[in-house]
């Protein structure tokens, strides 16, 4: 429980469903940053355990808050450090979901007695040929099986989302019915929950990220100016480059060894061919039968139809039908088919 719309109506919905519950609240990250308590946003905030907790009382059930901060620094913070300081741009969600929620929560809910664990993830699952499916959401707008591609079959054996099947208009109504009005109004945060001012580049100086400035080139190898050190910046980036050459200029790649930044035009960014490692695939012999899918490299991108190679396996290759825009190492690459999600991996 988060303290948030989602997770409440969650809660809500499973206890009209006639479940024992068990609240329970993370502590992943502290911090004393007012711009975290000022908007009232981030599971970092204290207040935001506090408005967990009042929510499980209020419904009538135990409630726990979890301190995790050892486990998610040495797992989350560590490799989303780690990251940048390669030239690459972590998803913190995704290491966050399989190893915290779906792993340290698991082996929780096994020391208080539970058979399942749920969230206000807006996703579904499916069981199809003896084998368990993430399933996208009634409401694709909300729709988070992007973030959750990690998880195991045996994962979602034990998981329960109830929002899946619902709009988030409809969450909210709920929230309404139930009187949580102050609750069903309350905008909803998009940011990393240990980076609630969103300024990562400030987390990564926080966090003792020293590098020097360097060279930003074109294509070609000829020095166009200076930037402020690699690990700030990101593939597809035009702001904040701080650099005139008078047109738009997107970082292209990303050379950590040389602390060297590419900049291009827009359509340098486009690609048919991409590869990704660490697979999780749920039912390989069903992408060897059938290796046309749909997939996405970012949250908020477009699936593209694409098919798949497996000859190299565990690397993944794929051939999109139509060019997409702005491959980024460290970002998940997500396949469907149909509203199934049958793999991910980590794009190179």
């Amino acid at each position: 429980m988060s303290g948030g719309i989602d997770s409440t109506v969650a809660a809500i919905l499973l206890k009209e469903q006639g479940y024992e519950l068990v609240g329970c609240t993370f502590r992943t990250f502290d911090s004393i940053r007012e711009s975290c308590l000022a908007k009232e946003k981030g599971c970092c905030s204290i207040d935001s355990i506090m408005e967990a907790k009042h929510m499980a009382q209020e419904l009538g059930f135990e409630h726990h808050i979890l301190d995790f901060r050892d486990t998610f620094r040495e797992c989350v913070i560590h490799n989303f450090i780690e990251e940048y300081t390669h030239g690459r741009t972590p998803n913190p969600c995704v290491l966050c979901n399989s190893h915290i929620k779906w792993g340290k929560l698991l082996d929780m809910a096994d020391e208080l007695g539970c058979d399942m664990i749920a969230t206000g993830h807006y996703a579904r699952i499916a069981e199809e040929n003896g084998h368990y499916f993430l399933r996208q959401a009634v409401d694709t707008r909300k729709d988070q099986t992007y973030f959750l591609w990690m998880l195991t079959e045996e994962n979602l054996r034990r998981t329960l989302f109830p929002l899946g099947g619902l709009t988030k208009p409809e969450v909210r109504e709920i929230a309404r019915a139930h009187g949580f009005l102050k609750l069903s109004e309350k905008a909803e945060s998009q940011e990393i929950c240990f980076v609630p001012d969103n300024d990562y580049r400030r987390f990564l100086r926080d966090e003792g990220v020293t590098v020097p400035k360097g060279e930003y080139v074109n294509a070609g190898g000829q020095v166009l100016g200076e930037h402020e050190g690699y690990p700030f910046y990101t593939i597809g980036q035009r702001k904040g480059l701080g650099i005139a050459l008078g047109k738009p200029q997107f970082v292209t790649k990303i050379d950590a060894s040389a602390n060297r930044i590419t900049l291009g035009d827009h359509d340098d960014l486009l690609t048919t061919e991409v590869s990704a490692t660490q697979p999780r695939l749920i039912d390989i012999n069903r992408l060897k039968n059938n290796p046309h899918v749909v997939a996405r490299v970012r949250y908020r991108s477009q699936a593209v139809p694409a098919t798949i190679d497996l000859n190299n396996y565990p690397t993944l290759h794929l051939h999109f039908d139509q060019a997409v825009w702005g491959i980024t190492p460290g970002q998940s690459l997500v396949m469907y088919q149909d509203d199934l999600l049958v793999g991910g991996a980590l794009l190179q």
